[in-house]
């Protein structure tokens, strides 16, 4: 089995006691490459150098949302010159979330602007997060650039409609551990009706471990469990889920 892991946050804390073992733990059981997302720039920096610390580790670099108020010129400069590391295969986490709403929604908005314009000079795809802001996220993406994007909506935790607008705009729907959760039975049609040609799978590690470890610590080898679901929705192996849903990563982010 070939995995690709492609949101985790392994230079976390929650990581620092066995950082080593849990990599290695996942690729025995078949999970190969993993993308390691910054949230702000202190934190990018931590994992552009795990992803050199460690061959099949590849990462991205942005402000999540909730960070963005802390954002300012001199982070953001430093920031845009870690896209150029070898390493960097993406811009991310960025986007809005209106569920905790920690930072303001303008200031949201105005930073995603700018890595959008990022996105288009650099030509790396961008990771978005979106939670409870997918209409607003629709009106800058569409008003912003030319289609299509290249690019993944990460953690993916809306509904069948809302996905064939980003489909349409070019995206890939990439869905982690909440797609096993017994009540997200809207979220497991979406994953059914993902063409696979734009499926992706995920952990967002150390969060959102899948049903059967909830509320422990998330690890890259328990997307497999995630897998099986994709796996049988899709009518078809969790070894051609698998598959199939590197390619699709490879294809995206060049790894």
């Amino acid at each position: 089995m070939n995995l690709t892991d492609t949101h985790i946050h392994l230079h976390f804390p929650q990581y620092d006691a066995d950082r080593k073992e849990v990599i290695e733990r996942a690729i025995r059981g078949g999970v190969s490459s993993f993308l390691n997302i910054g949230t702000d720039l202190e934190d990018s920096r931590k994992a552009v150098a795990i992803a050199e610390q460690y061959p099949e580790v590849y990462a991205a670099v942005g402000f999540h949302p909730h960070e963005t108020k802390t954002a300012n010129p001199e982070d953001l400069a430093e920031l845009e010159k870690l896209l150029t590391h070898p390493k960097v295969v993406a811009i991310g986490e960025v986007g809005l979330d209106y569920f905790h709403e920690h930072s303001p929604r303008g200031v949201q908005e105005k930073l995603l602007q700018t890595f959008l314009a990022w996105y288009e000079q650099y030509r790396k795809p961008i990771i978005i997060h979106c939670r409870d802001a997918y209409e607003d996220l629709l009106r800058i993406l569409r008003e912003h650039t030319k289609l299509p994007y290249r690019g993944t909506l990460h953690c993916y935790s809306s509904d069948v409609v809302t996905m064939k607008k980003y489909l349409d705009l070019g995206f890939h729907i990439a869905f982690g551990g909440a797609l096993t959760y017994k009540k997200n039975d809207g979220l497991r049609e979406a994953c059914a009706l993902c063409p696979k040609d734009r499926l992706l799978l995920e952990t967002d590690g150390p969060y959102l471990a899948p049903q059967s470890k909830r509320g422990k610590r998330n690890e890259p080898l328990y997307m497999i469990e995630t897998a099986e679901c994709a796996a049988g929705l899709h009518g078809m192996s969790v070894e051609k889920i698998a598959e199939l849903t590197t390619m699709n990563a490879e294809r995206l982010f060049g790894l």
